[in-house]
């Protein structure tokens, strides 16, 4: 079901493998998942194998619904993979959850990915050509029979033969009989880490938080285009492919995706995006009393913003955290009032008061205008909408679900039309420069959804259900 009071751009998914020296993988796996649930709320799914046989269990839902004691008891092995899904392509039923498993000629091989390839249309058509049969709709799937098919004499020979016709983001786990193996793009689109488990052991996640909740020490980024294999203590890492001359890093999950505990490229979230705060409030000043954050993810740029411009932070907004992904229809009522339905107000901080609303992003234009409505229900004498993103004009095709071209409202409207549109006095974004200094940095980073300068030829232009027009 929809989430009627979200416009922000919707999660792609998370991953996570282990390898360990013990039988309980599987729940610290669930555990690493738990941590990883905020990129994605549609299904999850964690597949385990003992060094001959593999099990999975994937559904629907989220992790803690999903994995019960029960559930997870079955699932003994010293090797696992895991995953948490927000459909970027195929649909969201259970289908198209992950992880993928097949039995091949080389034993069992489980897959799970964060990301998405560009030239999914192509390979599926080429396996559907060479007679193969697909039973869902992901380019998750294509890959995992890929790579089922392949040549080689190790699983990394097959994966590295791969990698170059993968065109797109990814970020992978996979798990086969004794062994868990990970990858990344060569453009680095998707954040993957790795990791030394307390037992000795090894784990790869989209986001150090996880391998945190873990407790793993030495953490390191998997480099671009690099294959990571663990088996228990042992470790190997191979430079499968060779990353791309300019790296094309999202830049969305600093501004929105990750965890604020989590660090990517040598850096904090959190840290980030108070400088994207900062840089705001250098850029766009306001006169105002009070700086408010729509929380969660705009909270420490609200930090930075008020620190720079001296303007005092306060709540004024407080979400509902367990709204989460609803499976009740909301009435026609409620729907009218969808903000309603995550977000309140404090009267007591806002009445009488000129605001400074902070956002991270504007995508659909569905909740600004309800928030800022919000505010001056609850007495705000004015509102000054400030968004840590430039904004987005261009559809993501490299995971990102965020609508095509025509969804977007900052493809359609001026920002004097914006500001009229969501009812606020002032209305501003960072510029791409303010956004990258925020950063340190000058390149390597995807800001396409910005300025449509993909870092790859999009030859079609991709839709999420693009492949379920046959298995609907």
């Amino acid at each position: 079901m929809h989430d009627y009071s979200d416009d922000s751009p919707r999660e792609e998914c998370g991953v996570i493998g282990l390898s360990s020296t013990g039988t309980q993988v599987a729940q610290q796996t669930f555990f690493g998942l738990f941590a990883l649930q905020h990129r994605g709320q549609e299904a999850a799914g964690i597949a385990v194998a003992d060094g001959s046989t593999a099990r999975i269990h994937k559904e629907v839902g989220l992790v803690g619904q999903i994995f019960t004691p029960e559930r997870l008891a079955p699932l003994v092995g010293s090797h696992a993979i895991g995953h948490t899904r927000y459909s970027t392509t195929g649909s969201s039923g259970a289908r198209n959850a992950q992880p993928f498993l097949v039995e091949t000629m080389y034993g069992p091989l489980a897959l799970a990915h964060n990301g998405n390839l560009v030239n999914a249309a192509y390979l599926r058509s080429e396996l559907l050509t060479r007679g193969f049969g697909l039973t869902a709709t992901s380019d998750t799937e294509v890959m995992t029979l890929m790579l089922a098919a392949a040549k080689g004499d190790t699983w990394e020979d097959r994966l590295a033969t791969l990698m170059p016709s993968w065109i797109g983001a990814y970020s992978l786990v996979i798990l086969v009989a004794d062994t868990v193996l990970a990858a990344r793009d060569p453009w680095g689109f998707r954040p993957l880490s790795v990791g030394r488990l307390p037992d000795g052991g090894h784990a790869v996640a989209s986001e150090t938080c996880a391998l945190r909740t873990l407790g793993c020490t030495d953490i390191e980024e998997v480099r671009p285009g690099e294959i990571v294999v663990m088996n228990g203590t042992d470790i190997r890492r191979i430079q499968a492919v060779p990353a791309a001359a300019t790296l094309s890093r999202c830049t969305f999950e600093f501004i929105y995706f990750s965890r604020p505990d989590s660090d990517w490229d040598s850096m904090n979230v959190h840290q980030v995006r108070q400088r994207l705060g900062e840089q705001l409030a250098i850029e766009h000043p306001a006169q105002a009393d009070v700086v408010v954050p729509v929380p969660d993810s705009s909270i420490p740029a609200a930090i930075g913003y008020a620190r720079v411009s001296g303007i005092p932070y306060n709540d004024g907004l407080i979400k509902n955290r367990y709204i989460g992904r609803t499976f009740i229809e909301p009435t026609q009522e409620m729907r009218t009032r969808r903000v309603a339905m995550k977000f309140n107000s404090l009267p007591e901080n806002l009445a009488g008061q000129r605001v400074v609303l902070i956002d991270d992003s504007l995508v659909r234009g569905t909740t600004a205008g309800p928030l800022v409505t919000l505010l001056r229900e609850a007495g705000a004498r004015e509102v000054h909408l400030r968004i840590t993103c430039p904004p987005i004009i261009n559809a993501c095709h490299f995971g990102v679900d965020m609508g095509h071209d025509n969804d977007l409202i900052a493809a359609r409207m001026t920002v004097d039309e914006l500001c009229r549109h969501v009812g606020a006095d002032s209305i501003a974004f960072i510029s791409i420069e303010a956004m990258m200094a925020a950063l340190g940095k000058t390149n390597g980073y995807c800001n396409a959804c910005f300025t449509g300068e993909y870092p790859v030829e999009i030859t079609r232009r991709h839709t999420k259900s693009q492949f379920d027009h046959v298995l609907a």
